[in-house]
């Protein structure tokens, strides 16, 4: 399958060629397989991709402007449409394309499909052998916190805090810290015998 990305070169519109540039840049961050088809040097591309945006899709003026994204010969979307997938973690679907194992769109499709997974087991999923060996098969897909109960925001902050103290201790110490330390350490201790001597007066 082959991703179709409608696209004008030489478009006089900034806003048209940022919206290229987020589709195409996406596309290749996730590796995605696709053809830049220009209908701005080509009039077959033009005319192929204004017979195939689906009618409810097209503006009102029956023109629709690129990007306009197609798998083979089926219609995904536009622009809009493929950012809304994006912000959806949606991509693969919105292309047509079945999601990359271990990634963020596979484990939720897992998770709609057998149901939520917890200490290893599907919660109101079916038990047999066979569910038993596919749940250990795609538990490889599966980061480990999918499958880690939660822990207490309690017991994080207190290992945040921990950590906090223990960073303070580790800090090393300049010279000059060291000699106020044991000046402040010395005045305290002069302080502390004159109080006892005057309570043995």
């Amino acid at each position: 399958m082959v991703i179709k990305v409608f696209l004008a070169s030489s478009s006089g519109s900034t806003a048209i060629k940022k919206k290229q540039q987020d589709v195409l840049g996406f596309l290749e961050a996730l590796k995605v397989d696709y053809a830049p088809l220009d209908i701005a040097c080509n009039e077959d591309n033009r005319m192929w991709m204004r017979e195939n945006v689906p009618v409810e899709k097209k503006p009102t003026n029956g023109i629709p402007l690129p990007p306009q994204i197609f798998n083979e010969e089926s219609y995904c979307g536009d622009y809009e449409t493929f950012f809304d997938a994006k912000e959806d973690n949606a991509v693969y679907a919105f292309l047509g394309l079945p999601p990359p194992p271990g990634s963020k769109e596979a484990k939720e499709a897992y998770l709609l499909e057998n149901g939520p997974v917890e200490n290893g087991t599907i919660v109101n999923g079916t038990d047999d052998a066979e569910d038993e060996e596919n749940l250990e098969a795609e538990e490889e897909n599966i980061d480990d916190d999918t499958l880690k109960a939660p822990v207490k925001e309690e017991e994080a902050q207190e290992e945040v805090e921990d950590e906090e103290a223990k960073g303070e201790d580790d800090q090393p110490v300049s010279e000059e810290e060291e000699e106020l330390r044991q000046l402040e350490e010395e005045e305290e201790e002069e302080v502390t015998e004159e109080a006892e001597e005057e309570e043995d007066e």
